[in-house]
């Protein structure tokens, strides 16, 4: 079982509790269909827009032994029905964190 560290957005953290986000990761479903069930071993905000903590944050999961960074749905844009969805910096956030852990850790978009 692979072990992966998951990042929400910041501004979804009162409203979600991660549930789905722990669901599908348990069950190897949705956006870890491609690795199956997972160890989660850190779930983490992006620290607040324009998501300047996703990077450090990740290199501490990756740290810790994550082999995948997990960005959640509320992040992408996978997820309905809010005026945080989808993240405005999504497409800087994607492109620091494959030019930085790229190499290094599977990374994944959208968890359900």
């Amino acid at each position: 079982m692979k072990k992966a560290g998951i990042i929400r957005c910041l501004g979804t953290e009162a409203m979600c509790p991660g549930t789905a986000c722990f669901r599908m990761a348990k069950e190897g479903k949705g956006g870890f269909e491609k690795i199956g069930p997972v160890e989660v071993i850190g779930h983490v905000t992006c620290g607040g827009c324009p998501g300047k903590e996703i990077l450090p944050r990740a290199e501490k999961m990756i740290e810790k032994g994550a082999e995948a960074i997990v960005l959640s749905s509320c992040i992408v844009g996978k997820h309905p029905g809010s005026k945080y969805y989808p993240c405005p910096f999504f497409p800087q956030i994607k492109e620091v964190l494959e030019k930085q852990i790229g190499d290094k850790v599977q990374i994944i978009y959208g968890t359900h």
